[in-house]
């Protein structure tokens, strides 16, 4: 699981690193555009937020994010603890709120808490792309029945492409998902990957489906021809 962590408080979100690291893999951002940055990439099973901080505050940075239609839970930290300061946060799009200090055993909870959710809500075990079928769950991909033979990380870099359709997803993006943030392969086995996707799909013509940006990254785009 991948926990984005916002927090000005630098020895505190290091503080919070080492209270969770056994279960997530941590990335960290120190304010609000930098925050906002990272969460746009859209790579975080869950994110961590601050309210109080320089530049973008916590309920800037995740109305920011629910607009653009990024949807990862959030759970707001604050050393506010009123009730018109909640309401805001869940106002925003915030899926819950924590209180500053609190215990390693409360975060621990709360964060499982909103994974679960998160996955109760995601019950949608499968992602269309015109007549392109991903069966999430067993991990194959299908055009009008017919099985594609993909391996995990082209199953993987395809699903992404999907969930993203019609946006540009970044190298940076792609490598952070699918070969993880501390992976220490090379990112042009990002390009190698895409290709091999590619040639899986061009026998029903979704090759023309892969649009390249250089210098930006690759999008999914719909209204190419099909066999």
């Amino acid at each position: 699981m991948k926990l984005l962590i916002v927090e000005d408080d630098r020895l505190l979100a290091e503080s919070v690193q080492d209270m969770v690291s056994e279960w997530y893999e941590v990335r960290m951002a120190h304010n609000g555009e930098d925050g906002l940055f990272m969460a746009e990439q859209n790579v975080d099973d869950i994110i961590l937020l601050d309210v109080m901080m320089p530049g973008l505050n916590g309920y800037e940075v995740v109305e920011a994010i629910r607009k653009k239609g990024i949807m990862t839970p959030v759970l707001m930290l604050t050393a506010k603890d009123g009730i018109s300061d909640k309401v805001k946060g869940f106002e925003t799009g915030a899926d819950d709120y924590l209180v500053k200090p609190f215990h390693r055993d409360e975060l621990l909870v709360r964060l499982q808490s909103l994974v679960r959710r998160s996955n109760n809500q995601i019950k949608i075990n499968t992602l269309t792309f015109e007549d392109l079928l991903l069966d999430l769950t067993n991990k194959q991909a299908s055009i009008n029945g017919e099985q594609i033979q993909l391996n995990g990380r082209q199953f993987d870099v395809l699903e992404f492409l999907v969930k993203n359709q019609g946006t540009i997803v970044t190298k940076e993006q792609l490598f952070d998902r699918v070969w993880g943030f501390d992976s220490e392969t090379s990112q042009t086995v990002v390009e190698v990957y895409v290709s091999h996707v590619r040639k899986k799909l061009k026998p029903f013509g979704y090759d023309e489906n892969f649009r390249t940006f250089r210098g930006l990254g690759y999008m999914l785009n719909k209204g190419a021809p099909h066999v």
